[in-house]
């Protein structure tokens, strides 16, 4: 099996367990309609898939290693037809959460391919293969834009259930096209965990991945329901704009990753942080539609660039402990998606305002941005 091949097939998986990812965050308006659910309830819905795709994805990163990625996602996208049919069939908030913990399996694959694909390619390459396989993120943002569609067409509980169509469809063409002679690591996770578990590196690149693809995470599924109850669109109409937002993150990803490759990635991320912490000022004091779109599109674009290049410094600097790092990397990441809508629901609760959320979110971009000055300054000692 040609190696170039897996590229574009892993990207096409990536993309495939993005768009089951988020299924109740996209349909959630379609939902409440039907499924009668809590008010103070209405984030943990949305949140709950980010759970099991931030925890899984180190067991997944390692397991990459240990049988190969056609093997991990194969597995995955069985696993994910059994939530995907409970969720459509689903009569209760209870049910919907209870469902929605399994679709983390589509978020959780995103360690896999970080793991295979940088042993196809030569370390020069890292940050844009990466980079390329990151653009998966496009299928949040397919989702946010068709599911809402099938929806308003049909039925919610049929437009869930056409997923399941998709992930047949993946599971063949992976059977089919997926490298089985793919070279495995077999050292145990454990050696390799204590190989890396001091070295500060690995936190800080946490933390950078908390802030940017959690902030990706969490405002794809924050914003279809925002957008509606706060500014008074329709569903369609907050799929699209949050698509848009989805597809300028996916876009620069490749951008950032590319750029990574060439240019300094502590001083990238050093922007990336300072239009972060802008981009919260600007959420936190735009009152009207326009004004918010312009900040969250640059939030979008920094957090692009910023994933870009995370996944430029992983292999970078733990080459041979790639697995469990991009699982920790990663699941840090997911997990910096699950908080932001809690917490700005509580901003909302407490204050009847999103802007002490929304300057907590600056102040820990800001920190962030001292980070990387600091391992820059120390890099270049």
């Amino acid at each position: 099996m040609n190696k170039r091949a897996q590229l574009p097939l892993q990207t096409g998986d990536l993309i495939v367990g993005f768009m089951v990812w988020v299924i109740l965050s996209s349909l959630l308006p379609y939902i409440k309609q039907d499924v009668s659910i809590p008010p103070d309830q209405l984030a943990l819905v949305t949140a709950v898939p980010v759970i099991l795709g931030s925890v899984l994805r180190v067991p997944l990163g390692y397991l990459a290693n240990l049988l190969g990625a056609r093997t991990v996602f194969l597995g995955s996208f069985v696993c994910l037809l059994f939530p995907v049919w409970f969720i459509s069939e689903a009569t209760t908030y209870e049910e919907l959460i209870a469902g929605g913990v399994f679709l983390g399996i589509g978020g959780a694959i995103f360690s896999v391919g970080v793991t295979s694909l940088p042993k196809c390619y030569p370390r020069e390459r890292h940050g844009f293969v990466n980079g390329v396989y990151g653009f998966g993120n496009m299928g949040t943002a397919l989702t946010t834009w068709l599911a809402p569609l099938a929806a308003a067409a049909w039925d919610w509980r049929i437009a869930v259930k056409l997923y399941l169509v998709l992930l047949v469809a993946a599971i063949v063409v992976n059977l089919v096209l997926g490298d089985a002679r793919e070279p495995r690591v077999k050292t145990p996770i454990v050696a390799q965990i204590k190989a890396v578990w001091r070295d500060g590196r690995l936190w800080f690149l946490s933390l950078f991945y908390f802030v940017t693809f959690g902030a990706f995470v969490a405002l794809t599924v924050y914003l279809p329901n925002f957008l509606t109850s706060h500014y008074g669109l329709d569903g369609v109409t907050a799929g699209m704009c949050t698509s848009v937002f989805i597809v300028a993150a996916a876009t620069v990803r490749v951008l950032g990753g590319w750029l990574a490759d060439r240019r300094d990635c502590l001083k990238l991320l050093a922007g990336v942080f300072t239009a972060l912490a802008a981009g919260a000022g600007v959420l936190a004091l735009a009152p009207d539609l326009p004004v918010y779109l312009a900040g969250i599109y640059l939030i979008s674009v920094a957090c692009g660039i910023g994933n870009g290049v995370v996944f430029k410094l992983v292999p970078t600097y733990f080459m041979d402990q790639a697995g469990p790092v991009n699982g920790l990397v990663s699941m840090w990441g997911g997990l910096g998606g699950f908080f932001p809508p809690l917490v700005l629901s509580a901003s909302m609760a407490a204050f009847g305002s999103n802007i002490p959320g929304l300057a907590a979110f600056g102040a820990l971009a800001l920190v962030c941005l001292g980070v990387a000055v600091c391992m820059r300054k120390r890099q270049s000692s």
